[in-house]
């Protein structure tokens, strides 16, 4: 396993949701199914967008269909398997926990149903405001209720997660899995992230002393 190195005074990790610790094939392919297209044409499609930079709920125009109305519900199999484990790492390491990401009405309880302890758990449709926005991240920074600089931002996109958890003085980890982690971990702006995971996994072994 990869060896990090965490950045020093760090007090508190903040976690983005899909594809950080939840794993969306499940979500997206059933997306798939309740509009009629094939799961390989909807993921192809999106792949396009993300590569193009563009916004992935477009995939539904580029597919000339309707969105879904149904919301995706997260159960314990869509868990990356090293998720819980590593929320508890940092609980028993004592620093502050958090979970915020753009997320539909209901996610936070799912979540605590699944076994996710955390400070706070906060999603875009609670506070009504969604990343990549300035005041998306000020919100996460006084929940934490430590300064920018101890703050470990986690996520797989550089658009809606490092970079502008970036410019709110947090440091970031880049975790490269899923689409989005996988095609911008190519880009130069990947650079900007303090660190970068395969996953959570490593992000425990870094928090181990030395």
């Amino acid at each position: 396993m990869t060896s990090i190195r965490l950045p020093l005074g760090l007090r508190a990790f903040v976690f983005d949701v899909g594809e950080t610790l939840v794993e969306e094939s499940r979500a997206w392919s059933r997306q798939a199914e309740l509009t009629g297209v094939t799961p390989f044409t909807l993921m192809a499609v999106l792949g396009s967008l993300i590569e193009r930079g563009e916004d992935h709920r477009l995939v539904w125009r580029e597919l000339g269909i309707e969105a879904p109305t149904e919301r995706p519900t997260i159960t314990h199999g869509d868990l990356y398997p090293d998720a819980l484990a590593c929320l508890h790492a940092v609980r028993e390491a004592g620093h502050v926990v958090g979970i915020a990401g753009n997320q539909p009405s209901g996610v936070d309880e799912e979540l605590r149903d699944l076994g996710f302890t955390a400070d706070f758990i906060a999603s875009s449709s609670v506070w009504g405001v969604a990343k990549p926005s300035p005041e998306f991240f000020a919100r996460t920074l006084d929940a934490t209720g430590t300064a920018p600089a101890e703050v470990l931002y986690v996520g797989d996109r550089l658009d809606n997660d490092i970079m502008p958890a970036r410019h709110a003085g947090m440091r970031t980890a880049l975790i490269v899995r899923g689409p989005w982690g996988h095609l911008h971990a190519r880009r130069a702006e990947a650079a900007f992230a303090d660190l970068w995971m395969g996953s959570l996994a490593e992000l425990i072994e870094g928090l181990r002393p030395a």
